[in-house]
């Protein structure tokens, strides 16, 4: 039998060396990857939600944590910002002159109203994150969840009103409603959610019937303007009718107050007359013809006063005809 022949299984001083840095390598790499997985940075306006082998372990403020390597998961959510969601429409590029795209999403902005007319509503919706536990972990894909409830509490809304409604004076109610609705479903599937804000954009009929639409609303505008001239004529006249009719009425009514004080007057004078005439007839008849005289002689022009006799007339028209006025004395029972 052949003796064992002896083999020298050392290795070079060179290999050596290179299987000692290959090692120092690996190590490091361990090393390195080790600290990244195990530190993590959180920002501030961020929460972290460590999840040990797909169980919920902690929610980690903002800063610098740390975490099991190759066991715990970190999700980062946005619990301080502002999230939206947009509906009927993209923001394709966001700025001063924002840049938007319609195009593959008008079915979720094209909707029946309650007056079975179509519009196309466009909206945005703005809400926080306050659960970040419920977020991720009570429903399954909480943004898709909130998405589908938007829509169909927008639908519901818009289904109640008419088309008239939506388009002008009903814009804020719905909107202030589809909110409400939202944040209710919201609460009730606990996604952690708080609705903001529900932005009602543009809202119009579908393109082919939007010259229909514009005609009638153009008739509508103009009904307006012709009912708002016909309230301020009606504002301008009115008042000032039913003013001069008040002016009309207290001047009669002074009327009728001066008329009744005077005839009040009259009779008084009258009954004063009589309870003198009762005492002295003929005195008091005297002084009534006098007085009636002297107020109507003077009214009368030229005049020419005789006895019943008529005597001495002639002279008396001689004067009238040389412009001189003359008057005769009354006769003994004070003239006719």
């Amino acid at each position: 039998m052949a003796q064992d022949q002896d083999f020298d299984f050392n290795v070079p001083p060179q290999f050596e060396k290179v299987t000692k840095n290959i090692r120092s390598i690996v190590i490091g790499l361990i090393v390195l990857f080790a600290g990244f997985s195990t530190f993590f940075t959180v920002d501030p306006e961020e929460v972290g939600v460590v999840v040990r082998l797909g169980k919920y372990v902690e929610s980690v403020e903002p800063g610098l944590n740390y975490k099991l390597p190759l066991i715990d998961q970190v999700e980062l959510v946005p619990v301080e910002r502002q999230l939206k969601q947009e509906f009927g429409y993209r923001t394709v590029e966001a700025g001063v002159q924002s840049q938007y795209q319609k195009a593959g999403y008008e079915d979720e902005s094209l909707m029946l109203t309650g007056d079975l007319n179509l519009a196309d509503v466009e909206w945005v919706v703005q809400y926080r994150i306050n659960d970040p536990y419920s977020y991720l972990f009570k429903v399954r894909n909480a943004e898709s969840t909130l998405s589908d409830i938007s829509e169909a509490a927008m639908r519901q809304i818009v289904g109640d009103r008419t088309v008239n409604e939506v388009l002008t004076v009903g814009r804020a109610e719905v909107s202030i409603e589809v909110q409400n609705l939202i944040q209710a479903l919201v609460q009730e599937y606990e996604l952690g959610i708080t609705i903001e804000q529900v932005v009602l954009q543009d809202i119009n009929p579908p393109n082919p019937v939007k010259p229909s639409f514009n005609a009638v609303n153009e008739a509508q505008q103009e009904r307006e303007t012709l009912i708002n001239q016909a309230k301020a004529d009606y504002n301008r006249v009115i008042p000032r009718a039913r003013g001069q009719a008040q002016e009309t009425i207290q001047r009669a009514e002074g009327y009728a107050s001066e008329r009744i004080n005077n005839a009040e007057g009259e009779v008084s004078r009258f009954n004063d007359l009589y309870a003198e005439y009762i005492k002295a007839p003929q005195v008091t008849k005297q002084r009534i013809f006098l007085e009636t005289m002297e107020e109507v002689i003077p009214r009368m022009g030229r005049k020419i006063i005789t006895d019943e006799s008529g005597n001495n007339v002639l002279p008396l028209l001689q004067m009238q005809i040389d412009g001189v006025s003359s008057t005769s004395s009354q006769n003994d029972n004070g003239g006719n």
